[in-house]
């Protein structure tokens, strides 16, 4: 075996484990929930903690803690992300179980997660689905609609097969965590893991986990459209292809197929007319496929800067050739081309005394020039932008969380 594998063996390997659960207003199952990962902990003869990340609870649940015994951490930040990622970054072990405390998941069955962890996982994700799903701990369109949804499209967005990405029971390697750089803080932070490890090509294992119907006696945190709309955008945002490259590339096939063909004669087939009517919407639909990939390249770089993901040698080359000097005279040589035509069809005006003129004629000088002088000024604009993403970084102070035990 070599020094590097020795290395990597030594860094998988769980020295440390602890279990953290988000809380917020969770008395009546916090206890349960605590006991069931000390039953499980108790199991292992390695060092082990609970921390309880608690986001503003006023119903007894921290006192809950202090009876029991375990680390209470008080998240300043509202939000299921925010409650985890500060858990989890102040948890001391190698490694962390996490998962809710409203009993939905039973902490003492987690042994597949330690399992995983034990033969090198730096993510380990539970699939309800495969564990199965206790009659009532579902909702029906949760079950039937929004998970099946967003895990398709979490899957084909970034590339990871796994069948549940909303299941809230998962294990990760703390290294690898501080690796992924996380951003969300609500419950689009699940899929932010999941794409984020992903993008990193983490080994990502699935373990059969069981859903039970939770034990509290009010309504779940969990709001069904706006945190369903959340995980949406979360996907497009962190995978713009689907909603920016595929139909910039359309517009810009469509519009450039029109423009050329109408540029300097009309079209007939069989009975139809195309003209500059037909022209004037291929200028329109090419400054529209322009528009959308310039979006997308922004997203792409500012992916790329966060350490979300990495560009592929055609992104390179156009972030290249499009860094600020290069950008600005290209942007600047196709406003002055389109400024010329312009130029041409006012002074072709002049010459027939401001009168009427042939619209067949000049609107063929005409839509060519306002193209020019719109998309040289977005590149322009774009050119500024991703110079500033290059240039600027932002950094945000947010409240420090404090140990209430």
């Amino acid at each position: 075996m070599t020094d590097k594998m020795k290395l990597n063996h030594k860094e998988s390997e769980v020295r440390f484990l602890s279990i953290v659960m988000p809380c917020l207003n969770e008395v009546l199952t916090l206890r349960t929930c605590i006991r069931r990962a000390k039953f499980f902990l108790a199991t292992l003869d390695i060092p082990n903690e609970i921390v309880i990340a608690d986001n503003g609870s006023t119903d007894g649940s921290i006192d809950i803690c202090k009876e029991e015994g375990v680390r209470c951490l008080q998240v300043p930040m509202r939000g299921y992300g925010s409650a985890l990622h500060y858990g989890i970054m102040a948890a001391k072990g190698s490694h962390i179980i996490f998962g809710d405390s409203d009993d939905s998941y039973h902490f003492d069955e987690c042994q597949p997660f330690y399992e995983k962890l034990q033969q090198g996982a730096d993510l380990v994700v539970g699939n309800r689905f495969k564990g199965g799903v206790e009659k009532g701990a579902m909702p029906f369109l949760h079950r039937y609609l929004g998970t099946p949804v967003i895990s398709y499209m979490g899957r084909k967005s970034f590339k990871v097969p796994y069948r549940d990405f909303n299941c809230g029971l998962r294990a990760i390697r703390k290294a690898s965590y501080l690796e992924l750089g996380m951003q969300a803080r609500g419950m689009d932070f699940i899929t932010e893991m999941l794409a984020r490890a992903g993008y990193r090509e983490l080994n990502i294992a699935e373990v059969p986990v069981k859903l039970y119907k939770d034990g509290r006696d009010r309504p779940p945190h969990l709001k069904t459209w706006q945190d369903g709309w959340r995980q949406f955008r979360q996907i497009i945002m962190l995978s713009p292809r689907w909603f920016l490259l595929i139909p910039s590339l359309v517009f810009l096939v469509m519009g450039l197929l029109l423009f050329f063909a109408l540029l300097f004669t009309k079209l007939q087939i069989a009975k139809v007319t195309f003209d500059i009517h037909s022209l004037f919407f291929g200028a329109v639909f090419i400054l529209l496929g322009l528009q959308l990939l310039q979006f997308y390249l922004l997203l792409r770089f500012y992916g790329f800067k966060i350490r979300l993901h990495k560009l592929n040698q055609i992104e390179k080359k156009i972030i290249q050739i499009f860094r600020f000097e290069k950008g600005l005279i290209i942007g600047c040589l196709v406003f002055v081309f389109g400024v010329l035509l312009s130029f041409i069809a006012v002074y072709q005006w002049a010459t027939g005394n401001y009168g009427n003129l042939d619209p067949m004629h000049t609107f063929r000088l005409i839509i060519p020039g306002g193209l020019g002088i719109m998309a040289g000024t977005q590149v322009i604009i774009f050119s500024f932008l991703l110079n500033a993403l290059v240039t600027f970084n932002i950094s945000f102070k947010e409240e420090e969380p404090n140990w209430i035990n």
